[in-house]
């Protein structure tokens, strides 16, 4: 009987130790999703901010507008198509560095090149940093344990968000030159 007890106690600690560790994924989870959040919304605004600061013709300028503001008002089910469009205006904008010296000879223009840098610079860092956490939130969740004694309970499977994340050249090249720019 007391070997019995000690089983349904080990076995009681194992279940609740795994869902301690899954609510830790799944917070985890979170805080990469908001900090990815945080990182597009970044990127764009100040690709907004650039396209109406009069440094490109009207075309170019109209299109890195309406994609940043696209991006911006994005539905969740949408925002990956939405931020790589982002992604492929900003490199259709900033496709030479002959762009981006214009952009920085403008008032306040090294200042805008250098946050755009490093807004372009961390949004694969944080995207792959939510794609880490949602791979290892979904591994646990395979686990036969936790399916069997549903401890994810409801919550959704959590998803990877894949997008279009490359960098204008011309902007990566002025950062190798300048050293990367300022980290803000």
């Amino acid at each position: 009987m007391i070997w019995i007890v000690v089983v349904l106690l080990l076995v009681g600690v194992y279940l609740s130790w795994t869902a301690g560790r899954l609510d830790r994924l799944h917070a985890r989870l979170d805080a990469a999703r908001a900090a990815l959040d945080a990182q597009l919304l970044r990127r764009a605004s100040v690709a907004q901010e650039l396209a109406s600061a009069g440094v490109f013709d009207p075309a170019a300028s109209m299109v890195l507008y309406q994609a940043a503001h696209t991006a911006r008002l994005a539905e969740e089910e949408r925002r990956e198509f939405a931020e790589s469009e982002l992604s492929q205006a900003l490199r259709a904008v900033l496709a030479e560095s002959a762009q981006v010296d214009a952009v920085r000879e403008a008032p306040g223009g090294e200042a805008a090149v250098a946050e755009l840098g490093a807004a372009v610079r961390r949004v694969p860092m944080a995207r792959r940093f939510h794609n880490d956490s949602v791979r290892a939130a979904r591994a646990l969740r395979r686990h036969r344990t936790v399916r069997w004694f549903r401890l994810a309970g409801h919550a959704p499977l959590p998803l990877a968000f894949e997008m279009d994340d490359e960098p204008p050249a011309a902007l990566s090249e002025y950062a190798g030159r300048n050293g990367g720019g300022p980290v803000h």
